[in-house]
Formats: C-alpha cells, sequence, structure tokens
C-alpha cells in the first residue's frame, strides 16, 4: 500500500490524529491537515514517522474558499492518489438559544460540517471514480440524527452531512466507492477538543466515567480500518459508537424519576 494515501482533515490529537497513524501502521502515506498549532501538527507527523510510517502534515482553512480543492490536487500530485479520506471537521459553535446564534455563526457551522464535505467529494470523486475504488470516512455526531435546545448550527451542519453522505452512497456506491458516516454517540478521550472545552476538569470527567467510560480514539481508529477495508459485498454505510455504559441516542430521555443516563 505503500503508493496510497490517507488524507485527513480535522486531524487533531484525538480521532483524527489516531486515525492517521492507524492508516500509516497498516502501510498508506497519512496526510494530515487541521486549522491551527503547527507545533501539535509536527508532533503528530513525527511520532508517525517515528513509528515507521509515512506521513505529512499542513495547515488548512477548510472553510476559505478553494483550500480543500487545492491540497487534493496538490496531494495528487506530489505524492500519491487518496485511496482513503476521513472528513474529521467539528462543527460545534457552542451551545446558543436562537436569539444569540448569528447568520454568520450558523454559517460557519454549515461551511465546516457539511459545506467542506461537499467540496471535498466533489474534488475527489472524478479521481476515485476514474480509479473504480476509493473510502470517504465521514465522523458524525448524534446532533445528525437528534437536535436539542441550543445546537441550532451544529444539528442542522451534521444533518446535513448525514443526508449528503446518503446522496453520496447512493451516486457513487454502484461506482465502486465507499462512503461510511460514523456517528460518534459518546464522549471522546481528545485533549484538544473535549480536553480544550474542559480544561482542568478534563481528567474529573474521565475519572467520574469510569474505566473505558470514555470513548479511546485508538479503539475508534480500528473502526475506521475496518470500515475502508470492508470487501464490496457487505458495506457498512452507517455506523454509530458509544462507550458500553452510555444509553444510546434514540433511548437517552427516561423519565426524570428513573434517569439513567450516564452523561
Amino acid at each position: 500500500m505503500a503508493d496510497k494515501v490517507f488524507l485527513v482533515i480535522g486531524a487533531g490529537a484525538g480521532i483524527g490524529g489516531h486515525a492517521a497513524a492507524r492508516f500509516a501502521r497498516g502501510g498508506y502515506h497519512a496526510v494530515l491537515a487541521r486549522r491551527s498549532d503547527q507545533a501539535g501538527l509536527e508532533k503528530l507527523v513525527r511520532a508517525i514517522e517515528e513509528d515507521g510510517g509515512k506521513a505529512s502534515g499542513t495547515l488548512l482553512d477548510a472553510a476559505a474558499d478553494g483550500t480543500i480543492e487545492e491540497l487534493v490536487e496538490r496531494v495528487e500530485r506530489d505524492i500519491e492518489p487518496i485511496a482513503g479520506a476521513l472528513y474529521n471537521l467539528g462543527a460545534q459553535i457552542g451551545n446558543r438559544p436562537l436569539g444569540d446564534t448569528p447568520h454568520r455563526t450558523f454559517e460557519l457551522g454549515w461551511r465546516l460540517g457539511c459545506f467542506g464535505l461537499f467540496r471535498l467529494a466533489h474534488a475527489l470523486t472524478p479521481r476515485m471514480v476514474e480509479r473504480g475504488s476509493g473510502a470517504i470516512l465521514v465522523t458524525s455526531a448524534t446532533a445528525a440524527v437528534r437536535g436539542n435546545a441550543g445546537q441550532h448550527s451544529h444539528a442542522a451542519a451534521m444533518g446535513g452531512r448525514r443526508m449528503l453522505c446518503q446522496t453520496l452512497n447512493a451516486e457513487f456506491g454502484p461506482q465502486g466507492i465507499h462512503v461510511a458516516h460514523v456517528v460518534v454517540d459518546g464522549s471522546v478521550d481528545a485533549p484538544d477538543t473535549l480536553g480544550k472545552l474542559l480544561g482542568d476538569r478534563f481528567e474529573a470527567y474521565k475519572a467520574a466515567k469510569g474505566e473505558d467510560g470514555v470513548i479511546d480514539p485508538r479503539a475508534l481508529a480500528e473502526t475506521y480500518w475496518h470500515l475502508a477495508h470492508q470487501p464490496r459485498n457487505c458495506w457498512t454505510h452507517e455506523i454509530d459508537v458509544r462507550p458500553f455504559t452510555d444509553v444510546p441516542w434514540w433511548n437517552d430521555n427516561p423519565p426524570a424519576a428513573i434517569d439513567t443516563r450516564s452523561r
């Protein structure tokens, strides 16, 4: 697989970084793209190389016009064909009531959550179709299937992401392109997302959740690897993951008197 690239858009220290490392261990050249923190990006690339893999890193403002398209063109031209891609950008702009959600803020969530995936697919699928194969993996969230108060932008973006995955499947599945939508229905042990949100409460939160009570991004990376290498006669197009102690999103609203939710 040395002549194949796995592209990660949204390569933080959690899901994206661990997925890149897993595919590098499997023989791919991992290309990691993230919005900021050059030092953190270089650390991820260096760790992959020290583990014997191949990796490259680039900073990317995915909300800006032309950036995703230029990245796909550059990787295909300067490295190797992109055999697999992970769209892992978050679109969480915070818990806001409708009146405190400006138009521009709502649109940013859509640009990151939905439009960016559209742009990646628009740039990448013609190349994959020409080669007759490829995998586009998409990290999603509970908000893709359930909208809660204060989540107007996030739920709209994630719901759109989910429906876009379905339309991409309908068009490109028969042409050999596997699109998989992964609903991450639980907290992830990611220092630069949940860790940054909780700050000095992060370790206490994980301890309160108990052993295996928070999603391990290294373990989740194995799910992405499996999805990308499923035989074509047994493709998974949507999957949801959560810790064993968590209640699934569709059953996570019991009466207050018997509230058993773990999050």
